[in-house]
Protein backbone atom coordinates (compact mmCIF):
# COMPACT_ATOMS: atom_id res chain seq x y z
CA UNK A 1 0.00 0.00 0.00
CA UNK A 2 3.09 2.26 -0.47
CA UNK A 3 4.11 2.21 3.21
CA UNK A 4 7.74 1.57 4.49
CA UNK A 5 8.76 -0.17 7.64
CA UNK A 6 8.90 2.23 10.48
CA UNK A 7 11.98 3.29 12.03
CA UNK A 8 12.60 0.74 14.99
CA UNK A 9 13.37 3.64 18.16
CA UNK A 10 14.24 2.08 21.31
CA UNK A 11 14.73 5.53 23.17
CA UNK A 12 12.36 7.73 23.92
CA UNK A 13 13.53 10.30 26.74
CA UNK A 14 11.97 14.12 26.03
CA UNK A 15 9.66 12.89 23.68
CA UNK A 16 5.48 13.37 24.44
CA UNK A 17 3.98 9.29 23.88
CA UNK A 18 0.45 7.94 22.68
CA UNK A 19 1.06 4.26 24.21
CA UNK A 20 -0.80 1.96 21.12
CA UNK A 21 -1.17 -1.47 22.20
CA UNK A 22 -0.26 -2.20 25.66
CA UNK A 23 -0.60 -0.22 29.10
CA UNK A 24 2.30 -2.49 31.17
CA UNK A 25 5.25 -0.71 32.32
CA UNK A 26 7.35 -4.51 31.24
CA UNK A 27 6.39 -3.78 27.66
CA UNK A 28 7.37 -0.08 27.49
CA UNK A 29 10.65 1.44 26.55
CA UNK A 30 13.09 1.01 29.43
CA UNK A 31 13.29 5.23 29.95
CA UNK A 32 9.77 5.47 29.82
CA UNK A 33 10.28 6.99 33.21
CA UNK A 34 11.56 10.15 31.35
CA UNK A 35 8.82 10.93 29.04
CA UNK A 36 5.26 12.09 28.82
CA UNK A 37 2.60 10.00 28.33
CA UNK A 38 -0.90 11.98 26.45
CA UNK A 39 -2.34 9.36 26.02
CA UNK A 40 -3.06 5.24 25.57
CA UNK A 41 -4.38 3.63 22.72
CA UNK A 42 -5.37 -0.01 23.66
CA UNK A 43 -7.48 -3.04 23.73
CA UNK A 44 -5.75 -5.44 26.24
CA UNK A 45 -6.74 -5.15 30.12
CA UNK A 46 -5.32 -2.32 31.82
CA UNK A 47 -1.65 -2.88 32.76
CA UNK A 48 0.61 -0.54 35.41
CA UNK A 49 1.44 2.22 33.67
CA UNK A 50 0.84 5.62 35.32
CA UNK A 51 1.43 9.66 34.50
CA UNK A 52 1.79 12.72 36.54
CA UNK A 53 -0.79 14.54 34.61
CA UNK A 54 -4.41 13.82 33.21
CA UNK A 55 -4.09 11.85 29.91
CA UNK A 56 -6.43 11.02 26.69
CA UNK A 57 -7.74 7.33 27.08
CA UNK A 58 -8.89 5.58 23.93
CA UNK A 59 -9.32 1.15 25.96
CA UNK A 60 -12.19 -0.98 24.79
CA UNK A 61 -12.66 -4.82 24.63
CA UNK A 62 -12.01 -5.05 20.89
CA UNK A 63 -10.10 -7.36 18.93
CA UNK A 64 -7.71 -4.78 17.83
CA UNK A 65 -6.37 -1.35 18.70
CA UNK A 66 -7.34 -0.52 15.15
CA UNK A 67 -10.83 -0.66 15.60
CA UNK A 68 -10.38 2.08 18.27
CA UNK A 69 -8.42 4.09 16.08
CA UNK A 70 -11.46 3.65 13.70
CA UNK A 71 -13.63 5.45 16.31
CA UNK A 72 -10.97 7.86 16.93
CA UNK A 73 -11.11 9.16 13.08
CA UNK A 74 -15.03 9.22 13.42
CA UNK A 75 -15.27 10.97 16.52
CA UNK A 76 -12.70 13.56 15.18
CA UNK A 77 -14.87 13.56 12.06
CA UNK A 78 -11.17 12.72 10.33
CA UNK A 79 -11.70 11.04 6.60
CA UNK A 80 -9.68 8.41 6.49
CA UNK A 81 -7.25 7.89 3.09
CA UNK A 82 -7.36 4.73 1.05
CA UNK A 83 -3.98 3.48 1.66
CA UNK A 84 -4.66 3.97 5.36
CA UNK A 85 -7.74 2.38 5.94
CA UNK A 86 -5.92 -0.27 3.76
CA UNK A 87 -3.31 -1.02 6.25
CA UNK A 88 -5.39 -1.02 9.23
CA UNK A 89 -7.83 -3.53 7.74
CA UNK A 90 -4.72 -5.74 7.53
CA UNK A 91 -4.23 -5.03 11.00
CA UNK A 92 -7.90 -6.12 12.12
CA UNK A 93 -7.88 -9.21 10.38
CA UNK A 94 -3.96 -9.90 11.48
CA UNK A 95 -4.90 -9.73 15.04
CA UNK A 96 -8.80 -11.11 15.12
CA UNK A 97 -7.29 -13.91 13.07
CA UNK A 98 -9.72 -13.14 10.27
CA UNK A 99 -12.48 -13.21 12.67
CA UNK A 100 -11.59 -17.05 14.50
CA UNK A 101 -10.07 -15.32 17.07
CA UNK A 102 -12.07 -15.08 20.96
CA UNK A 103 -11.39 -11.85 20.49
CA UNK A 104 -12.93 -10.20 17.53
CA UNK A 105 -16.52 -8.42 18.45
CA UNK A 106 -19.36 -7.18 15.93
CA UNK A 107 -17.27 -3.78 16.13
CA UNK A 108 -14.16 -5.52 14.45
CA UNK A 109 -16.36 -6.98 12.15
CA UNK A 110 -18.10 -3.77 11.17
CA UNK A 111 -15.47 -1.54 11.18
CA UNK A 112 -13.41 -4.14 8.53
CA UNK A 113 -16.76 -3.90 6.10
CA UNK A 114 -16.30 -0.15 6.55
CA UNK A 115 -12.31 0.63 5.52
CA UNK A 116 -12.81 -1.85 2.96
CA UNK A 117 -15.49 0.23 1.27
CA UNK A 118 -13.10 3.32 2.31
CA UNK A 119 -9.98 1.17 0.36
CA UNK A 120 -11.99 -0.32 -2.26
CA UNK A 121 -10.58 -3.85 -1.36
CA UNK A 122 -14.07 -5.82 -1.47
CA UNK A 123 -12.45 -9.29 -0.70
CA UNK A 124 -11.01 -8.35 2.89
CA UNK A 125 -10.96 -12.37 3.61
CA UNK A 126 -8.80 -13.40 0.42
CA UNK A 127 -6.68 -10.81 1.61
CA UNK A 128 -6.63 -11.89 5.01
CA UNK A 129 -5.70 -15.28 4.05
CA UNK A 130 -2.83 -13.49 1.91
CA UNK A 131 -1.32 -12.25 4.67
CA UNK A 132 -1.27 -15.54 6.37
CA UNK A 133 0.40 -16.96 3.86
CA UNK A 134 3.25 -15.02 4.51
CA UNK A 135 3.39 -15.06 7.75
CA UNK A 136 3.97 -18.98 7.42
CA UNK A 137 6.81 -18.25 4.99
CA UNK A 138 9.42 -19.17 8.28
CA UNK A 139 12.04 -20.93 6.10
CA UNK A 140 15.31 -18.93 6.39
CA UNK A 141 13.99 -16.49 8.92
CA UNK A 142 16.35 -16.31 11.99
CA UNK A 143 15.48 -18.41 14.75
CA UNK A 144 15.42 -15.38 17.00
CA UNK A 145 13.30 -13.20 14.50
CA UNK A 146 10.75 -15.73 14.69
CA UNK A 147 10.73 -15.83 18.67
CA UNK A 148 10.35 -12.01 19.02
CA UNK A 149 7.91 -11.90 15.98
CA UNK A 150 5.25 -11.10 18.33
CA UNK A 151 6.74 -11.33 21.77
CA UNK A 152 5.99 -9.57 25.20
CA UNK A 153 6.66 -10.04 28.71
CA UNK A 154 4.54 -9.67 31.97
CA UNK A 155 5.44 -9.31 35.53
CA UNK A 156 2.70 -12.03 37.17
CA UNK A 157 2.70 -11.75 40.52
CA UNK A 158 6.20 -10.88 41.00
CA UNK A 159 7.55 -13.31 38.10
CA UNK A 160 8.79 -12.02 34.84
CA UNK A 161 6.78 -14.00 32.03
CA UNK A 162 7.39 -14.17 28.36
CA UNK A 163 4.83 -14.88 26.26
CA UNK A 164 5.36 -15.26 22.21
CA UNK A 165 2.89 -16.40 19.49
CA UNK A 166 4.11 -17.44 15.54
CA UNK A 167 0.34 -17.55 13.48
CA UNK A 168 0.61 -19.62 10.32
CA UNK A 169 -2.01 -21.26 8.15
CA UNK A 170 -0.34 -24.47 8.37
CA UNK A 171 1.53 -25.77 11.55
CA UNK A 172 3.60 -28.78 9.61
CA UNK A 173 6.16 -25.50 8.92
CA UNK A 174 7.39 -25.59 12.39
CA UNK A 175 8.37 -29.36 12.15
CA UNK A 176 11.79 -28.96 10.81
CA UNK A 177 12.93 -25.67 13.05
CA UNK A 178 10.55 -26.98 16.41
CA UNK A 179 13.78 -28.03 18.15
CA UNK A 180 15.48 -24.34 17.24
CA UNK A 181 12.21 -22.58 18.68
CA UNK A 182 12.98 -24.23 21.66
CA UNK A 183 16.59 -23.77 22.04
CA UNK A 184 16.09 -20.47 21.75
CA UNK A 185 13.85 -19.33 23.99
CA UNK A 186 15.33 -21.26 26.63
CA UNK A 187 18.35 -18.44 25.59
CA UNK A 188 16.06 -15.90 25.84
CA UNK A 189 14.45 -17.22 29.30
CA UNK A 190 18.19 -17.09 30.30
CA UNK A 191 19.11 -13.37 29.05
CA UNK A 192 16.18 -11.96 29.91
CA UNK A 193 16.43 -13.61 33.58
CA UNK A 194 13.09 -14.73 33.06
CA UNK A 195 10.72 -17.56 35.05
CA UNK A 196 9.01 -19.10 32.11
CA UNK A 197 8.81 -18.45 28.54
CA UNK A 198 6.33 -19.77 26.41
CA UNK A 199 5.70 -19.56 22.45
CA UNK A 200 2.53 -20.43 20.99
CA UNK A 201 2.99 -22.12 17.08
CA UNK A 202 -0.51 -21.31 16.16
CA UNK A 203 -2.57 -23.13 13.41
CA UNK A 204 -4.83 -20.84 12.25
CA UNK A 205 -6.98 -23.66 9.96
CA UNK A 206 -7.03 -26.28 12.88
CA UNK A 207 -7.68 -23.17 15.31
CA UNK A 208 -5.37 -24.35 18.14
CA UNK A 209 -1.75 -23.95 18.83
CA UNK A 210 1.18 -26.19 20.11
CA UNK A 211 3.23 -24.13 23.40
CA UNK A 212 6.37 -24.14 23.75
CA UNK A 213 7.77 -23.88 27.59
CA UNK A 214 11.05 -23.70 29.60
CA UNK A 215 9.84 -22.97 33.04
CA UNK A 216 11.86 -22.75 36.36
CA UNK A 217 8.70 -24.31 37.39
CA UNK A 218 6.39 -25.93 34.47
CA UNK A 219 4.05 -27.68 36.76
CA UNK A 220 2.97 -23.79 36.81
CA UNK A 221 1.53 -23.60 33.30
CA UNK A 222 0.24 -27.54 33.57
CA UNK A 223 -1.75 -26.09 36.27
CA UNK A 224 -3.24 -22.96 34.55
CA UNK A 225 -4.04 -25.23 31.53
CA UNK A 226 -4.84 -28.79 33.11
CA UNK A 227 -2.35 -30.34 30.78
CA UNK A 228 0.78 -32.41 30.82
CA UNK A 229 4.17 -31.00 29.06
CA UNK A 230 5.92 -33.50 27.37
CA UNK A 231 9.62 -32.87 26.35
CA UNK A 232 7.71 -29.05 27.46
CA UNK A 233 5.32 -29.22 24.03
CA UNK A 234 1.40 -29.55 24.54
CA UNK A 235 -1.20 -28.84 22.17
CA UNK A 236 -4.01 -26.65 23.10
CA UNK A 237 -7.19 -27.27 21.12
CA UNK A 238 -9.11 -24.20 20.11
CA UNK A 239 -6.49 -21.68 21.86
CA UNK A 240 -5.55 -18.75 19.01
CA UNK A 241 -5.65 -15.70 21.33
CA UNK A 242 -2.79 -14.90 24.12
CA UNK A 243 -4.93 -11.82 25.62
CA UNK A 244 -7.69 -13.75 26.33
CA UNK A 245 -6.77 -18.02 26.25
CA UNK A 246 -3.17 -17.45 27.57
CA UNK A 247 -2.45 -14.67 29.72
CA UNK A 248 -5.60 -14.50 31.83
CA UNK A 249 -5.33 -18.53 32.81
CA UNK A 250 -1.46 -18.14 33.34
CA UNK A 251 -1.12 -15.23 35.68
CA UNK A 252 -3.37 -16.53 38.22
CA UNK A 253 -1.51 -19.88 38.35
CA UNK A 254 1.73 -17.57 39.96
CA UNK A 255 -0.10 -16.09 42.67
Amino acid sequence: FGFEAPVLKTSFAGDELFITDYSDIAQAPQDLDKTTVVGIVDHHKLGDITTSAPLECWIRPVGCTNTIVKEMYDYHKVEIPANIAAIMMCAILSDTVIFKSPTCTALDIQVVKELSKICGIEDFGALGMEMFKVKSEVEGTPVRDLVMRDYKNFDMHGFKVGVGQLEVVDGSVFDKIKDDLMEDIKKVKDEQNLHTVALLLTDIMKEGSEVLVVSNDTSIFEKAFNCKLEDGKVWLDGCLSRKKQIIPFLEPAFA
